[in-house]
C-alpha cells in the first residue's frame, strides 16, 4: 500500500469511529440539555434540566426538604426600604461584609434604596429581621409571599445584637412556628429562606457548621455574638430572612456572610432563635432590650491561659474581675475562676456564656458552675441590669425638663459626628437651658466630665440630688462645639 492510500484509510477510520461514538452515546445516555443565554451579562445563567423515570426515584429519608420549604416560606417576607437623597445606612457590616445589605445603593439624583428578609413572628403582623435592613430608613415596605404589600413601623431595634422588629397593620398571617436551636446539632440539615438580589422566596439547603461563633462584626458594650454557622448559601438580600430545621421550624435569622467579595463563599452566620424570642419579647413589651449581667469581665481558656495560671482544665472562661455589688460577686464568685457551666448547660466559649446569659431578665437566677483551685463549685447567682439593680428598664422617648425636651440621638448623625452617643434638644421653652443661649438642635455629650450617651444617662444624672451648677459640654449638627454653665 502507498504512502497516500496509507493515509486515507486512517482519515476515514477515524471520522468512522467518531460517528459511530457520537451515535452510540446518543443512544444509551439520558437527554441532559445545558441552554447558556446570551447577551451581555456580567453574571451568565445556565438553564439546565435532568430527565429520569420518576416512577424508579425514591427521595432518601432524611434528606426530604419540601415539607420544610412548603411549610416556611409563606412566613418569609421581602422587606424594601427608602432613605432620604445621599443618605445611605451606616454600619460596621460595610467594613466586614462589604455589600451585605441587600444590594443597598445610592442612587444620584434620588433616594437611596436597599432590600432584605423578615419572617412573620405572629399572625397580627409583627415581623423579625436584622436591624442593619431597616436601619435609619425612611419607609419601610412589606412585600409577602403572596404578593400583597404593606408599609411598616419599627417597633424597636437592637445593635447590639442586630435584631429588630416591624409591624404590619393587617390580621391571619402566616407565621412561623419557634424551634429550638439549643438543642440542634452540628452537621444537622437547616434551609435558608430569603430574598437574595430580589430574588424573591429563594430556598438553599445546608448543615450547621459550627455554634456559638463570634465573628467581631457588632460595635457596643452589651453586643452578643454566638451566631450559627451554616454552609447554606446565603447572599445579599438574605439578611433577615429565616434559618430553618426540616419542620419547617426557625431555628435563626441569617445575618451576615464570611467573604472576601460579597457574595457567598462558603460560610454564613445566624442568630440563634433562643436569643430572637428574647429580644423580641423585650421589644414588644417595653420597646427596649432587658439586659441581664453577671457582672464580670471574661476570655476564653487556651492552652497558654491554663499553663500561665495552672488553671487543670483547658476549655471554659476564666474570670478577670469581678464587680463588686453586680450578680457575680454577690454569689461569691471570685477572679480566676474558670466557668464551665450555665444551668448546667456546657460553655466553652464567651459566646456561649453571653447566649447563655442573654436569654435572661434583670432578676432571674442562674446556675454558676466554675472550676476553683482543682475543686468544682456550683452558686446561684441573681442577674442585675447595667445599673446594679434588679428593675426593668423602660425606653424614654423624649425627656423634659426645665422648659427643655431632649430625645435620643439617631445612629446616621452619631455616625456622621463621629460620637458614640448623646441626646439632642428638640425644644427648648421658656427656662434656664435657653436663658444660656443654648440653641435647638444642640447635642449634649457630658455634664460635668460625666459622659451622656442616652436619654436613660440623662435621667439618671438628674436624679441625683444636686445644690450648684453644671457644666455641659456638647457639639451642634454642624460639627461646632459649645459649653454652657446652668445654674440649678
Amino acid at each position: 500500500m502507498s504512502k497516500r492510500s496509507f493515509i486515507m484509510a486512517m482519515v476515514f477510520s477515524s471520522l468512522f469511529g467518531g460517528i459511530v461514538a457520537v451515535v452510540g452515546f446518543s443512544l444509551i445516555a439520558p437527554n441532559h440539555r445545558i441552554i447558556q443565554t446570551t447577551g451581555n451579562t456580567s453574571s451568565p445563567v445556565s438553564l439546565t434540566n435532568y430527565v429520569f423515570d420518576s416512577s424508579d426515584f425514591v427521595v432518601p429519608e432524611g434528606l426530604n426538604f419540601v415539607f420544610a420549604a412548603k411549610n416556611a416560606t409563606p412566613s418569609v417576607v421581602h422587606i424594601r426600604t427608602t432613605y432620604k437623597e445621599g443618605m445611605r445606612a451606616n454600619s460596621p457590616f460595610n467594613d466586614f461584609f462589604k455589600d451585605y445589605f441587600g444590594e443597598r445603593y445610592e442612587r444620584r439624583g434620588g433616594p437611596a434604596r436597599g432590600a432584605g428578609s423578615g419572617v412573620i413572628i405572629s399572625s397580627d403582623g409583627y415581623i423579625v429581621t436584622n436591624n442593619h435592613v431597616i436601619e435609619n430608613a425612611d419607609e419601610i415596605e412589606i412585600v409577602l409571599n403572596d404578593n400583597r404589600s404593606y408599609q411598616a413601623k419599627v417597633i424597636g431595634t437592637d445593635a447590639s445584637t442586630d435584631l429588630a422588629v416591624l409591624k404590619v397593620n393587617e390580621n391571619n398571617l402566616t407565621s412561623i412556628n419557634y424551634g429550638d436551636s439549643d438543642n440542634i446539632n452540628i452537621g444537622e440539615w437547616v434551609l435558608a429562606i430569603g430574598n437574595p438580589y430580589e430574588f424573591r422566596s429563594t430556598v438553599t439547603a445546608g448543615i450547621i457548621s459550627a455554634k456559638g461563633r463570634n465573628i467581631n462584626i457588632l460595635n457596643g458594650d452589651y453586643r452578643i455574638e454566638s451566631f450559627i454557622q451554616t454552609d447554606a448559601a446565603v447572599n445579599p438580600g438574605n439578611s433577615g430572612g429565616a434559618l430553618v430545621n426540616l419542620n419547617g421550624e426557625l431555628v435563626g435569622i441569617n445575618t451576615a456572610i464570611a467573604s472576601p467579595s460579597g457574595a457567598f463563599a462558603g460560610y454564613s452566620f445566624a442568630v440563634p432563635v433562643s436569643l430572637v424570642k428574647k429580644v423580641v419579647s423585650d421589644l414588644v413589651e417595653y420597646g427596649m432590650v432587658q439586659r441581664a449581667l453577671l457582672g464580670i469581665s471574661i476570655r476564653d481558656v487556651d492552652a497558654g491561659l491554663a499553663e500561665e495560671y495552672d488553671l487543670n482544665v483547658l476549655k471554659g472562661i476564666y474570670v478577670n474581675g469581678v464587680m463588686a455589688g453586680k450578680a457575680a460577686d454577690r454569689a461569691g464568685m471570685e477572679r480566676g475562676d474558670v466557668i464551665v457551666a450555665i444551668d448546667d448547660k456546657p460553655v466553652n466559649s464567651v459566646a456561649q456564656l453571653q447566649e447563655q446569659v442573654a436569654v435572661k431578665r434583670p432578676g432571674d437566677q442562674v446556675e454558676v458552675k466554675f472550676i476553683r483551685n482543682g475543686k468544682e463549685k456550683i452558686v446561684l447567682a441573681e442577674l442585675r441590669n447595667a445599673e446594679g439593680t434588679l428593675e426593668v428598664v423602660e425606653l424614654a422617648s423624649d425627656f423634659k425638663v426645665e422648659g427643655a425636651t431632649f430625645v435620643d440621638l439617631t445612629d446616621a448623625l452619631k455616625e456622621e459626628l463621629d460620637i458614640d452617643g448623646g441626646v439632642q434638644v428638640r425644644e427648648l421653652g421658656n427656662g434656664k437651658w435657653k436663658e444660656v443661649r443654648m440653641k435647638e438642635g444642640f447635642i449634649i455629650t457630658g455634664i460635668d466630665n460625666e459622659e451622656i450617651r442616652n436619654i436613660q444617662d440623662l435621667q439618671n444624672y438628674f436624679k441625683r440630688p444636686r445644690t450648684d451648677g453644671i457644666l455641659i459640654e456638647g457639639i451642634y449638627p454642624d460639627g461646632s462645639k459649645a459649653h454652657y454653665g446652668l445654674g440649678l
